[in-house]
């Protein structure tokens, strides 16, 4: 690895050769891009990666609002509920709020030092790439079938089409339910495939609708901290002696965590699609702090108003949305049906930011030829998007709308998505520490300290170890056996080991040839690799 040294060095002082207006734009990233074009980080060169597509459109401002629109989904507006019946205490709960907000900083931090080290549309594709480069190929195939299989998005339709049936106040079937779920994915996939623009300023729109309804909740609870509104009649009683009740198990906990941090999961939206912002590494340095920070103070001061209108028994025994739950007490049946909607809204340009950032990671994955067909995967026809790498999106998510029944089923469908989730994101941080030692003169633009790295890692090692702790009675949150999401979820992972095992190691031996990647380029100017088989001499 010690010859990646060399090229970043001369890189670099080429790039501060630069006039001051190229220079001023450009010499961050062509310092630092030739990390992406040494050996063993993927198949193609930078500048192959970033050919074709719908070239650099997003801004800071755009870019920011990705990240806030991938993380305000429906968790702020219903998590705080499950959370607090779980551990027991507001106090408790605000805490874990605050701990997932630093974890997610952390985080946060380590994606900015790979992300500006590597500017490049994957994340955390192509920073296990930079790292665990042999065997070759096994990383990037262990990604390609974690964020395939288990990269669907069902549960913000299935969301969307719930809270849109509340706010019309009327009963309807679990289909019924389906149909609306399956028109909400249908029709951001074929927003994003053929108005790609359009769809882009669709997020930023939905995002400022989020925005400004956690705003007004936010400032609805300093009214009723107030005592202004009547229909609360003690408005700070949720805040005497606040950590009354705490339960002390470590699996409850881990579990409440896990919650808390898929409400702040999408902090690291923005490394998906570098390809397609302006000026990545500055643009990165602000756009992800910024948008993280909104939603942190966002999230903390919408907790406290909810407990400032009912009490941490009555919000976990509502059974509604916690949001909605406090819309009724303040300002009736009218203002939670109301709120449905702006849930709804809120539901629907998560799947958006979701859908977006995916399919550019699919097409990531489809130009390495790690996925069958990868020409037809890996093409931006017929409008400039990743349309197949959106059809990729849309075909797990459809089969879990469709065939997975509500109930328990889905919600460990939906735990199993996150445990995979874990491991790489332990791999990845893991990387950074190692990358460190073997690379230290690797001009990085931005350096997270270590600790902080450090702390990151070691909530992800709980993570990994947490699930397999037993809850109180032996019973998690659904009537399977508690741990078994997270089996599962290390199943899926060895399977992709197998893959890699059987296509790249076994299947080559038997037939006595080798697979050479070979350089395609598309019509539409997109690079992709296409393994050949070779007979072997």
């Amino acid at each position: 690895m010690a010859s990646l040294v060399r090229p970043l060095q001369s890189a670099l002082s080429r790039s501060t050769s630069n006039g001051p207006e190229e220079g001023k734009n450009e010499d961050v990233v062509q310092s630092t891009s030739i990390q992406a074009q040494a050996d063993g980080v993927g198949e193609l060169s930078f500048d192959e990666y970033t050919q074709g597509g719908l070239g650099r459109h997003l801004g800071i401002v755009s870019t920011a609002f990705l990240i806030v629109g991938r993380i305000i989904g429906t968790g702020i507006f219903s998590t705080p509920s499950s959370i607090v019946e779980g551990v027991g205490s507001v106090g408790a709960s605000l805490m874990l709020w605050v701990l997932g907000l630093f974890l997610s900083a952390a985080g946060l931090c380590v994606w900015l030092e790979f992300g500006c080290m590597i500017p490049r549309s994957g994340g955390e594709k192509v920073y296990l790439e930079a790292v665990y480069r042999r065997p070759k190929q096994l990383i990037t195939v262990v990604f390609a079938v974690q964020a395939i299989a288990l990269g669907f998005t069902a549960s913000g339709c299935i969301i969307f089409a719930s809270n849109i049936v509340v706010a019309a106040d009327r009963e309807a079937s679990e289909w019924e339910e389906r149909g609306i779920a399956i028109v909400v994915i249908v029709f951001v996939t074929l927003l994003h495939t053929f108005l790609p623009k359009l769809g882009v300023r669709g997020m930023n729109f939905i995002t400022t609708v989020k925005i400004i309804t956690l705003l007004f909740i936010v400032v609805t609870g300093w009214v009723v901290l107030s005592g202004r509104v009547h229909r609360v009649q003690d408005p700070h009683a949720s805040f005497r002696n606040a950590f009354a009740g705490s339960v002390h198990s470590g699996n409850v906990y881990a579990t409440a965590l896990f919650k808390v941090l898929n409400s702040y999961a999408g902090w690291s939206n923005a490394a998906y699609v570098l390809n397609e912002v302006k000026n990545p590494v500055h643009t990165l340095k602000i756009a992800g702090p910024l948008g993280l920070l909104i939603c942190g103070v966002l999230y903390l001061l919408a907790n406290v108003a909810y407990f400032s209108a009912a009490t941490p028994q009555e919000i976990a025994n509502s059974g509604s949305t916690v949001a909605a739950y406090f819309m009724l007490k303040v300002f009736g049946k009218a203002a939670q049906r109301a709120l449905s909607v702006l849930v709804a809204i809120s539901a629907l340009g998560n799947v958006m930011s979701i859908t977006f950032a995916q399919a550019r990671v699919n097409q990531e994955l489809a130009k390495e030829g790690v996925i069958p067909f990868p020409r037809f995967w890996a093409s931006n026809w017929p409008f400039g998007s990743p349309s197949a790498g959106l059809l990729l999106h849309f075909i797990p998510s459809f089969i879990v709308i469709v065939a997975i029944p509500f109930g328990d089923a889905y919600d460990f469908i939906l735990d199993l998505e996150g445990y995979p989730s874990s491991v790489i994101n332990f791999l990845v941080v893991l990387g950074l520490f190692y990358l460190r030692w073997a690379e230290p003169k690797i001009p990085r633009p931005f350096k997270v300290w270590w600790p902080i790295a450090a702390f990151f890692m070691a909530a992800q090692a709980f993570q990994l170890i947490a699930p397999f702790l037993r809850p109180p009675g032996g019973k998690g949150d659904t009537s399977l056996p508690y741990s078994l999401y997270a089996v599962v979820g290390i199943g899926v992972l060895v399977a992709a080991v197998v893959y890699w095992a059987v296509w790249y190691r076994l299947l080559p031996w038997i037939g006595k040839y080798k697979l050479v990647p070979q350089h395609e380029k598309l019509n539409d100017g997109t690079t992709v690799v296409v393994y050949k088989r070779v007979p072997r001499t």
